[in-house]
């Protein structure tokens, strides 16, 4: 007992002096993807804002649990955090029996990071120009036609999943570990289509080898103005935001969440951040972490009945 009251006297302390090193920032998907772009994006003003640097450790596989996993039993001292996607916080508990963690238990949210539409894009080479042309060819080839994702549970599986029901289509579902591995999927041939967010598409749509033929956005983006939502292309109310956040070993002390949660916010405002996270067609959107809490909680209701009327089984 004395030595238990002794650790936790110094505490405080260790936290004070908090950060004395360098500090791990694991992406759980791969060098170019979206959260990787973001994280090394973030990376250097936050380390200046700590003192510290901040090293950007990617570890893909499992649609992102490996890594999400390495930080959620990782030591609680502040030298750990994660800045992911919805789907390891989300989704993943409600598809994977066997997760080896639990982000309502195991993670502590600092804040939310970005968010972003998602865009339904295909494959030229199969000759079509418009939604309404995709589907008549794919209900004309039911499972014919292969759709990527990053992962089983991932917003692009959903997102896709919740498509198909809507539009009685039927595509095989192909998951790869990021985007920029689906986006070689398709300009190979393997896969016919993906949502995913346009800072993933718009090097290869700008450069005629994708086709984007909707926005999953309830108005049209600003960046992309002359791209119809799925609502103006006939599916009402058809909305699908990605976001990205921050987030730290549950037990992390409370000083260092605080002061990373400030951190954050203030970089978050700043213009020169924003023009950054707009030219990817991300929207800053910072938020505390009892905000992010929230949103997870609210976002895995939201996916959980997305999961059940699409009928996809957990593994």
């Amino acid at each position: 007992m004395m030595l238990a009251a002794t650790a936790l006297a110094a505490w405080p302390a260790r936290a004070q002096g908090w950060p004395e090193r360098p500090i791990r920032l694991v992406v759980p998907f791969p060098a170019g993807s979206s959260p990787d772009l973001i994280a090394r994006m973030l990376a250097l003003p936050l380390g200046a804002a700590l003192g510290q640097n901040l090293v950007v450790d990617n570890r893909p596989g499992a649609g992102g649990e490996i890594g999400t996993g390495a930080v959620a039993h990782a030591q609680a001292d502040g030298y750990s955090l994660l800045l992911t996607i919805q789907g390891p916080l989300v989704t993943a508990p409600l598809l994977n029996r066997h997760l080896p963690y639990d982000p309502a238990k195991d993670l502590q949210p600092i804040g939310l990071v970005a968010t972003s539409p998602n865009l339904l894009v295909i494959d030229p080479k199969l000759g079509v120009a418009s939604l309404a042309d995709f589907l008549q060819l794919a209900r004309s080839k039911p499972r014919q036609l292969n759709y990527g994702s990053v992962g089983n549970g991932s917003a692009a599986h959903l997102v896709m999943e919740a498509f198909m029901a809507r539009a009685g289509i039927a595509l095989t579902h192909v998951p790869y570990p990021g985007f920029p591995q689906v986006v070689n999927a398709m300009l190979a041939g393997q896969v016919q289509a993906c949502f995913m967010v346009p800072g993933a598409a718009m090097g290869q749509v700008r450069a005629g080898k994708l086709l984007a033929i909707g926005v999953t956005s309830l108005e049209r983006m600003a960046a992309l103005p002359d791209l119809a939502t799925m609502a103006e292309l006939g599916f009402a109310g058809f909305e699908a935001t990605s976001w990205q956040a921050l987030l730290a070993p549950t037990r992390t002390p409370a000083a260092i969440v605080d002061r990373l949660a400030r951190e954050l916010q203030t970089i978050l405002r700043s213009d020169a951040m924003r023009d950054r996270l707009q030219a990817l067609y991300f929207t800053a959107a910072s938020s505390s972490p009892e905000g992010l809490a929230r949103l997870m909680a609210t976002e895995r209701l939201r996916w959980a009945g997305v999961i059940k009327a699409a009928g996809v089984e957990p593994e």
